[in-house]
């Protein structure tokens, strides 16, 4: 394998680490300030949305909306940890750096990096195999039944109370419809997967910001209908037991941590890439507090744990469905990114490989299908994997890459926020492995 010299964390010198081959020549290409920003938005924004207002119903609204500023704050800040970070280590004369691993590579070794690259792939992957099962549940909840069934493989979000209510599954010529779209997407996503670049992705991304911009308007229209007619009883506080769950759920919906680097590294105008990062969760934060706060506000204590449960079955509930269906089709390529680095990086020397990429949208296809009650694993992976990734190792690398240039304010931040992430990865695993093991289903 190729190899390069890396850094140690205090220098660059003879006694550093080697980085693994990483694709060193720079992408001729880089992405303009919008291209950016779109591409930051479709990183971040997912279909957690559609678990908000749950959420707001089980915290109360006002909870819900402070623990989403605290997270949007503490994941932006977080993000600017791992690029601070990187800027760091290259300014000491470093090799250029293009992900997370590369970063954790240089300042703890090939143990370090194993570990990251394996939660990345883990979160990754895990969150395309979500994407995958919502895109063939939803379409075939659109030729369902309009009553709801039992289906654990339709993607929702971890719940205290486990409801699970959701469409029937409509089957062709004996084929569960769920399988045979999911067979459908895979050739296309093959086709996306192939594109080399971010850069090329990002027009990609700003059509699909603006579908799943659109359908989100369309359903907070309608929640604020409805919440003038109806006005139900409302929250604000509830109890101090769901706090956790909140956060939860708040973290999945801003995850996103490892498509940073790789954003950074082709964006045209470095130097504004934290300001359009932090107008992008800005804008995601001010969108994902109106829609949870009236999703909620339209049905009360009614409120599903997929809010398009509550619309019915009907023609728009059925166009915005499949508005988020194209939304997550065009994510699809974009969250994979950071895997096929990895992938690459580790059995290809650092080059691009059409092979490795098809083997993992296929590996990746075939979990969505094959996987049951898949919401139980992606909520434990969401409390530990992304959690650690989001929140405890940018803080331990800048500690450990900056401690003598930082202030001690600064290290004293990163300090409080490894102890807040240890805690709650801890919490929120041990709470998903018991949910996973004594599952509580309702009728």
């Amino acid at each position: 394998m190729v190899m390069e010299r890396g850094a140690s964390s205090n220098n660059c010198g003879e006694n550093s680490p080697l980085l693994p081959a990483y694709r060193h020549k720079r992408e001729e290409l880089l992405s303009s300030t919008w291209k950016s920003f779109g591409n930051i938005l479709i990183a971040i924004v997912g279909a957690g949305v559609l678990g908000l207002p749950y959420t707001f119903k089980t915290t109360g609204w006002l909870t819900g909306i402070i623990m989403l500023g605290i997270v949007a704050a503490l994941t932006y800040y977080c993000m600017m940890l791992l690029v601070w970070t990187k800027r760091k280590l290259e300014n000491d004369g470093c090799v250029k750096m293009g992900s997370f691993g590369d970063v954790a590579f240089t300042i703890s070794g090939s143990n370090g990096k194993l570990m990251v690259d394996f939660m990345i792939v883990l979160s990754q992957a895990g969150f395309c195999v979500s994407y995958l099962i919502f895109i063939g549940n939803s379409l075939s909840s659109i030729l369902s039944k309009p009553e709801p069934m039992m289906n654990y493989n339709y993607l929702h979000f971890p719940s205290p109370s486990s409801n699970k209510f959701l469409l029937g599954e409509y089957k062709i010529l004996g084929i569960a419809a769920k399988t045979l779209f999911i067979w459908i997407v895979f050739p296309f996503q093959i086709g996306l997967n192939a594109i080399r670049t971010l850069t090329h992705l990002a027009p990609l991304s700003i059509f699909a910001d603006v579908v799943d911009i659109a359908a989100m308007v369309v359903v907070m229209v309608d929640d604020l209908v409805t919440y003038l007619n109806n006005r139900p009883d409302l929250q604000a506080f509830t109890s101090l037991s769901v706090i956790p769950y909140g956060i939860g759920v708040a973290i999945y919906a801003f995850e996103g941590i490892g498509m940073v680097l790789p954003l950074e590294v082709v964006a045209d105008k470095k130097h504004k890439f934290g300001g359009i990062l932090g107008l992008a969760i800005l804008l995601i934060t001010l969108t994902y507090g109106c829609f949870g706060t009236l999703g909620y506000f339209a049905f009360g204590a009614e409120t599903r744990d997929i809010i398009t449960l509550n619309l019915g079955k009907n023609l728009m509930t059925d166009m915005v469905q499949l508005a988020l269906c194209i939304n997550l089709f065009f994510t699809f390529p974009l969250m994979m990114t950071p895997v096929h680095e990895v992938m690459e990086s580790r059995f290809n020397k650092g080059e691009y490989s059409l092979l490795l990429r098809s083997l993992s949208v296929l590996c990746t296809t075939l979990v969505a299908m094959l996987v049951p009650n898949f919401a139980d694993f992606l909520s434990l992976v969401g409390s530990s994997v992304c959690c650690a990734l989001g929140f405890v190792f940018p803080a331990i690398f800048h500690m450990i890459a900056c401690r003598r240039d930082c202030p001690k304010i600064q290290l004293l931040a990163d300090a409080l926020i490894i102890c807040f992430g240890t805690v709650f990865a801890v919490l929120g695993t041990t709470s998903s492995v018991k949910n996973i093991l004594s599952p509580v289903v309702q009728n």
